[in-house]
């Protein structure tokens, strides 16, 4: 198995951990999970994806 290492800066570290915690698993497991998902080619791969995730919990919209 490859190993792949990537340098993160303190605010990176901090939001992988935070973001893998909110998943439920280990920071090498939820990379491992964003690397195998499909990317958006289209605006409407980007819609079929939207759509799988209504009502989403995980998902908010912030106000700055």
């Amino acid at each position: 198995m490859a190993i792949l290492t990537v340098r993160l800066t303190a605010e990176e570290e901090r939001l992988l951990a935070k973001r893998s915690r909110s998943a439920g698993m280990k920071k090498a497991t939820y990379v491992r999970q964003l690397i195998r998902e499909e990317p958006f080619i289209t605006g409407a791969d980007v819609l079929v994806d939207a759509a799988r995730r209504m009502g989403d919990s995980r998902l908010r919209i912030s106000r700055k």
